[in-house]
């Protein structure tokens, strides 16, 4: 008998455990022994955490990042061959969701492995949530082009999708490239469009601002170097 494929959501913000993990989850963590993850030192800080296990020195962790081969996952996945279960751990979030993890869902797939998702906060979800912004049509774009041109040429491109479309459009990005990319927006969209910003999400500095971009250029911010999700919709 094959084990099941946990796929598990992590938090995205410092020891806010108790708030956004649920007892489900918890619950499901306290039987597994074998974890996949992007970064085994945060991985294991997380699960330790939790305090579901005697000793954090039993749970074994292993590394699947943006970097390893789909060959590489028979060896990474063998534990499910032989009964166990396997749980798979986001660096901050819900994995398979521009996340790693949708490798070993994939291959999960592919040998008859029942996949378990489990409940959790997802960035991309609770900023779309909060924004007010299109909710039953939307697309997630992950990372705008790092050129400026290109990535200017990127936004109007989908701004012109998204006014056809009715469409919000979801980007993501690394924290230190924030202010750039609110720049590009604020540069390429046109002045009614919406525009929303959410950082630091579930933590006590949240912010959520969704207005039009010209009353963004009116109020200019320089946002922190935290995680945040961009969304915009063209009216």
């Amino acid at each position: 008998m094959k084990g099941k494929l946990f796929l598990i959501p992590t938090i995205l913000a410092d020891d806010t455990q108790v708030e956004v993990i649920p007892a489900s989850v918890k619950n499901s963590i306290q039987n597994l022994t074998y974890f996949l993850c992007e970064n085994i030192r945060t991985a294991r800080r997380f699960v330790s955490s939790l305090k579901v296990h005697h000793s954090i020195e039993s749970v074994q962790f292993e590394l699947l990042d943006k970097d390893t081969a789909f060959e590489q996952l028979s060896q990474l996945m063998s534990p499910l061959f032989e009964g166990q279960s396997v749980g798979v751990l986001s660096e901050s979030g819900c994995p398979g969701i521009a996340d790693p993890g949708a490798l070993a869902a994939a291959f999960a797939h592919q040998h008859d492995i029942q996949v378990v998702p489990l409940v959790g906060p997802s960035s991309i979800l609770l900023a779309l949530m909060a924004s007010g912004l299109n909710g039953q049509c939307f697309a997630f774009h992950g990372y705008l082009p790092v050129e400026a041109n290109d990535a200017m040429r990127a936004i109007k491109t989908l701004e012109f999708e998204s006014k056809e479309k009715k469409q919000t459009q979801i980007f993501i990005e690394t924290p230190y490239r924030n202010n750039a990319v609110l720049s590009h927006f604020l540069k390429s969209l046109k002045s009614n469009t919406q525009l929303c910003v959410a950082a630091n999400l579930t933590s006590a500095s949240e912010m959520i601002v969704c207005k039009p971009v010209n009353q963004w250029k009116k109020n200019p911010v320089i946002l922190e170097k935290a995680p945040a999700v961009f969304l915009f919709l063209a009216d």
